[in-house]
């Protein structure tokens, strides 16, 4: 395998975030992100960022749209690198894919839950990710993916009641146990229901006393505080994934 740097790209539906990753070390060297109006400057912000090589490969995952992704691969071209976009798949480091059809799960859902195999490789997890929408599955202590949850995100749900009501307003407020006004009454509904969802769906593994809930995503802030379940928050837990991802690719081709 080459010691070269690896670049992992996790393209969602507002946000690309992308992280290079040093497979000797097994660590990362810099990480950050950009909107999508934004990623014409990825090889530049990559080129700026600590430790920098050009990369021995890519490896991305992508939901956004046809020009986000268009835009992406000309940014590899820039960087002199291979891209490959990961796809779901019926088995892959280590998890294998309990979906009924394995090429419909999410690619981004299915990078995450091999990132929480990776941190938590003996224990049974929830693996949740918060962004524009929320995603709550499950992963067995031996790699197995039983099925989860797609909700919208905490957002969505604010604008989703502005937008479809007579006369609900855009909530901005902050938690409260007992709403007695409507903003703090539809921020504090859309969290509870968030943090509800997560601790319905940990209550089949919470007799496993090392069974946890790994959060991750740009949202996960606003109510990760609500949870009463074990729980670690970890900052990009698709990248995580991408980046085991990458170095099993790196091992396959430098072996082919």
């Amino acid at each position: 395998m080459s010691d070269r740097m690896l670049l992992c790209l996790d393209c969602g539906n507002t946000r690309l975030k992308w992280g290079t990753y040093d497979p000797a070390r097994r660590c990362w060297l810099a990480q950050g992100a950009l909107l999508l109006t934004e990623i014409g400057r990825l090889p530049a912000e990559v080129r700026a960022s600590p430790g920098y090589s050009t990369p021995a490969g890519i490896v991305g995952c992508i939901v956004a749209n046809h020009e986000a992704r268009a835009a992406i691969e000309l940014g590899a071209d820039a960087l002199g690198a291979p891209l490959r976009w990961n796809e779901s798949q019926a088995a892959q480091c280590g998890v294998t894919n309990g979906y009924e059809e394995p090429a419909q799960l999410g690619a981004d859902r299915w990078a995450a839950l091999i990132g929480a195999r990776h941190l938590q490789p003996q224990a049974p997890c929830l693996v949740v990710t918060a962004g524009t929408a929320t995603t709550i599955d499950r992963l067995d202590a031996d790699g197995s993916f039983r099925g989860g949850l797609i909700l919208p995100g905490v957002d969505l749900m604010r604008t989703a009641l502005a937008h479809h009501t007579a006369r609900l307003p855009l909530a901005q407020g902050d938690f409260q146990e007992l709403p007695c006004n409507t903003r703090a009454a539809i921020a504090s509904g859309c969290l509870q229901a968030t943090a509800g969802a997560i601790e319905r769906m940990f209550r089949p593994i919470a007799a496993d006393p090392a069974a946890i809930c790994l959060l991750s995503g740009g949202a996960a802030g606003h109510f990760a505080g609500l949870l009463d379940i074990p729980l670690r928050h970890v900052e990009n837990l698709v990248l995580e994934g991408l980046a085991q991802i990458a170095v099993a690719v790196a091992v396959t081709d430098s072996t082919a």
